[in-house]
């Protein structure tokens, strides 16, 4: 069975419009639905402010600095000086001896759990590994703690995390809200739906259509900017028996409910889309991508000397890990990718 080994939301048994086959069905996969809750935290020592000296990194990998006012969003990708040196955030890492990062377990190729071996996997996680090596000499000293889309901002705020690795697109309402590394990957939002739908694309054809996305991301965002007329939002009283339906916590649960025929298509980035298409031969992309976005790793605001030490781990990656992340777990999804993108520094 390909794919990962759990939905991370539940299933709801409402109309059908006639199932999809994929992946060993759906309902085999709902019995893992457990797997969204965290794994075990080591306690958190929390970091505090501090740029770490800002020590400044050249070479090759390194961008163009570009000039963006602290309080402007001309250029949300635009983040710190890359830098080596310790602060208050690596000083509590490094105390406490272990790296805790904010992940998926149910995006197939970027973090997800291998259903023969039981640990997590993906581009994501690779990343995730290779920032704990840096920072604490080795790749297995960190903590995954799995987290739904819609968490990934409270889990920094809160400290549960350090970090958060988990296709987290740059934009300029959360730059006031968390903080960014460089940009490592470029995506688009595109529609996912049944290879049978009419559906063309993000067009008038998703009229009428019902849409699922995951609660926060920018996708929701993107419909609520201009739907086509697609039913994409919850109607219900409030009530703990309401059933979100079209907006869910995690962005995989979308798949499951395409698959049961709750919804008529998906929208979220192409990135995690060509991935899912891979686990169900009966849905496929749709049109083309309508927005350029990039991800990038989230610490909390204040972070800094964190954030530019990320942003130095990233130089190197750029180099030659990334490509070989690339080959290994998306190239076969999605093709086509030359090269990560050009780091902005501010």
């Amino acid at each position: 069975m390909r794919g990962p080994a759990g939905l991370g939301g539940r299933l709801l048994g409402s109309r059908p419009l006639g199932r999809l086959r994929g992946w060993g069905g759906v309902a085999a996969m709902a019995v893992a639905c457990g797997l969204t809750a965290s794994l075990t935290l080591l306690p958190l020592a929390h970091g505090g402010r501090g740029d770490g000296g800002a020590t400044e990194v050249t070479g090759p990998g390194v961008g163009i600095g570009v000039h963006v006012r602290a309080d402007s969003c001309e250029d949300p990708e635009a983040s710190l000086r890359p830098s080596g040196a310790d602060g208050p955030s690596i000083d509590a890492i490094k105390a406490r001896g272990k790296l805790v990062v904010g992940v998926d377990q149910s995006s197939y190729r970027w973090g997800y759990r291998d259903p023969g071996t039981r640990t997590l996997e993906g581009f994501d996680i690779d990343l995730a590994r290779a920032l704990a090596e840096d920072i604490l000499g080795d790749r297995d000293l960190i903590v995954f703690r799995t987290i739904p889309t819609n968490q990934r901002i409270a889990a920094l705020e809160s400290g549960k995390v350090d970090l958060v690795v988990r296709t987290m697109t740059i934009n300029c309402k959360r730059i006031q809200q968390v903080a960014f590394s460089t940009a490592y990957f470029q995506a688009g939002q595109q529609v996912l739906a049944p290879k049978v739908s009419t559906i063309t694309g993000y067009d008038s054809s998703l009229s009428g259509k019902r849409v699922c996305t995951a609660e926060g991301s920018t996708a929701y965002e993107a419909l609520e900017n201009n739907s086509f007329g697609a039913v994409f939002k919850d109607e219900g009283d409030g009530t703990k028996d309401d059933k979100d339906l079209l907006t869910v916590p995690n962005q995989l649960d979308c798949l499951a409910r395409l698959q049961l025929g709750e919804v008529d298509a998906v929208v979220t980035d192409n990135a995690l889309a060509a991935g899912q298409a891979a686990q169900d031969p009966a849905v496929e992309l749709k049109g083309e991508p309508f927005t350029t976005e990039y991800y990038g790793v989230a610490a909390k605001l204040g972070n800094d000397d964190l954030v530019r030490r990320v942003n130095q781990v990233l130089v190197q990656y750029r180099q030659g890990p990334w490509q070989a992340a690339y080959t290994k777990w998306l190239k076969a999804d999605l093709p086509g990718i030359s090269g990560p993108p050009a780091p902005k520094y501010k």
